[in-house]
């Protein structure tokens, strides 16, 4: 699965420590979801989306 979070991330200003702090994961564990490694599960999906104020679909895709 792709994702924006690294673009949507910068766009902010943020670190992968910053946003996995607020997001409540690891910073490896957001790095992995970056990179497509590993597919967050809805909680943490919902919860990035929160932060960015976007649509899950707008993070993660096909």
């Amino acid at each position: 699965m792709q994702n924006r979070l690294k673009e949507m991330r910068k766009r902010a200003s943020l670190t992968q420590e910053d946003l996995a702090l607020r997001a409540g994961v690891t910073r490896q564990a957001l790095s992995a979801i970056e990179k497509g490694a590993v597919i967050p599960n809805t909680a943490i999906a919902l919860t990035l989306a929160q932060i960015f104020q976007c649509r899950v679909e707008d993070l993660f895709f096909s």
